[in-house]
């Protein structure tokens, strides 16, 4: 394991929850291994734990990302991850009026609708 791996095993961590790690690790084979190799050093050893910007501001960068190129399935967990990150709702709601204007409605609609229910089921998890 690289230094590299293991900052970004923390960062995921700090992140995503060790719930969410730990799941995707359970479900790991060895044909998938080196994709999780490259999104845990890449994406979380090297983007995330830059510490460049806060992860407030890159957590709302990725949301806005996610959506303006349609990639849905993640936004679910990224939502989550806010409560991690200090992006707050209204934050995710800034960042998805803003994905409206510059990446399209339907696809900041959707996000938003992602996010809603995301939202509640949160809320309800804390009760």
């Amino acid at each position: 394991m690289t230094n590299r791996y293991e900052t970004g095993d923390q960062k995921r961590r700090q992140i995503l929850g060790d719930t969410h790690v730990d799941h995707a690790r359970s479900a790991q084979t060895d044909f998938d291994e080196p994709f999780q190799t490259l999104i845990t050093e890449g994406a979380w050893g090297t983007v995330w734990a830059s510490g460049r910007i806060s992860d407030r501001e890159r957590s709302m960068l990725t949301l806005a990302l996610l959506a303006a190129l349609g990639n849905f399935d993640e936004i679910p967990m990224h939502v989550r991850a806010t409560s991690n990150t200090g992006a707050s709702r209204e934050d995710v709601l800034e960042t998805f009026q803003h994905v409206a204007i510059y990446a399209g409605v339907p696809r900041a609609n959707h996000a938003l609708k992602l996010a809603k229910k995301t939202f509640a089921e949160m809320d309800s998890e804390d009760s």
